[in-house]
């Protein structure tokens, strides 16, 4: 153990009681963070369902936990005799996790990463192979595998320029992490070489997962009723907007526009302030849990529900996909390319800066520099159903030409572990 590591170890015998308090805090908003607390650290008590010798996939929150969904279709059916164990860090995503996986897996909060902790989490599932999906990089869980014998991936990772220069700086914590790994699937060319320079080895490049998984059966029908709501009125959407966004969007609204706008923030426990964000601003508003045609005077349509992105994407005329009119790096836009949905992007990509690049010189989606542009952009759009269909079109080519990641990163991990799991 280095001395990074001794320093990282010696932090988390005093950080358990602020990370508790962090987890009170979150729970005024999000009341699920106060439960399963003993899986926090691994401390829940033994149950008759515990699995042994497990398959695990980690998946931090929502849009990992989905992400996950082709890979983990693809280790049950080379494994089908291993139990699977998929793990999350949030309530969100250990909700997802239990309606796409719950009668297959066994769903469980991944414990911090202190060592004791690690360790009873190790002991109690006794993983013969692990995948952590994207960034999800924790050295003492990460130490304790390779001491084990346990070979731990990356999968569908991605790495952006800002976070490699914050990796550089605790390099010496790092760069042990990442040379401990079995192996690294990247998403790109640019997300392996950063891996590389920060001492990740076995590192292939297989695409991003996304790209592979295919909307659910109820999104259509659900879709249909939403058109059925909407009836005659032109229909944009604001997808997984963050806070901040939404202010800019409402504030540059159009008044004359007889556009709707749905409004779907990405966080659930931020449905009841951009409600309130309409109310003080005194558009005319309703929520989508309400189950309820559209109103003559509603002019934004709150998505106030989980779960329903395919079918919101296939409901409306075009999609802005939020978390990129502020510098927070975009959320993924494979979703709505998928469903022929065309595709609107701000300026801050850096999350997805390959799958963006890739989508604008396809013609599957196109950028604007903030709302204003946004709203002249979309009117313009509404207005012009031809260059919609070749959006979305475009769109769903682009989705269709960069399938294959799950069978890439299947093949990098067989190659890479050869007949250790079995």
């Amino acid at each position: 153990m280095n001395a990074w590591r001794w320093l990282y170890a010696r932090l988390w015998t005093i950080l358990p009681p602020l990370v508790n308090r962090y987890l009170r805090k979150r729970a005024r908003q999000q009341p699920e963070y106060l439960e399963h607390w003993d899986e926090r650290w691994a401390r829940q008590p033994a149950q008759t369902d515990d699995p042994r010798g497990v398959i695990w996939v980690h998946a931090v929150s929502v849009g990992e936990t989905r992400a996950a969904q082709p890979l983990v279709a693809a280790l049950r059916a080379r494994w089908p005799d291993r139990p699977l164990l998929v793990t999350q860090m949030t309530p969100t995503g250990r909700e997802t996790a239990l309606s796409l996986y719950g009668g297959q897996a066994t769903v469980r909060y991944l414990p911090y990463d202190a060592p004791d902790a690690v360790a009873r989490f190790l002991a109690r599932y006794q993983p013969v192979l692990g995948v952590l999906m994207e960034t999800e990089l924790w050295p003492n869980l990460i130490a304790a595998c390779a001491q084990r014998g346990v070979p731990l991936f990356l999968a569908n990772a991605r790495l952006s320029e800002r976070s490699a220069r914050g990796y550089r700086r605790i390099g010496g914590l790092i760069r042990p992490a990442l040379a401990s790994l079995a192996g690294v699937a990247a998403q790109s060319e640019d997300d392996a070489a950063r891996l590389r320079a920060l001492g990740a080895h076995q590192v292939a490049v297989c695409g991003n997962l996304k790209f592979d998984i295919t909307p659910p059966p109820q999104a259509a029908v659900l879709a249909a009723q939403l058109r059925q709501w909407r009836g005659e009125r032109p229909l944009w959407m604001a997808a997984s907007t963050r806070e901040g966004e939404e202010a800019l969007l409402l504030d540059a609204l159009p008044a004359d526009s007889p556009a709707v706008l749905l409004l779907t923030p990405r966080h659930p426990q931020r449905f009841a302030e951009v409600a309130e964000l309409l109310r003080v601003r005194g558009i005319p508003f309703q929520r989508r849990s309400d189950n309820a045609a559209l109103r003559a005077d509603t002019r934004v349509w709150l998505g106030d529900s989980m779960g329903e992105m395919f079918a919101y994407y296939q409901a409306v005329d075009l999609a802005f996909i939020g978390g990129s009119l502020l510098p927070l790096g975009g959320q993924n836009l494979i979703e709505p390319a998928a469903v022929g949905c065309p595709v609107l992007i701000g300026p801050s990509t850096f999350n997805f800066a390959e799958v963006t690049r890739l989508a604008l010189a396809e013609g599957a989606a196109r950028q604007v520099a903030d709302a204003d542009e946004l709203h002249r952009t979309v009117a313009v759009l509404l207005a012009d159903p031809d260059a919609r269909q070749r959006m979305g079109a475009a769109g769903l080519a682009f989705a269709q030409r960069h399938r294959g990641a799950t069978a890439r990163t299947l093949a990098h991990v067989l190659g890479c572990v050869g007949e250790a799991v079995n």
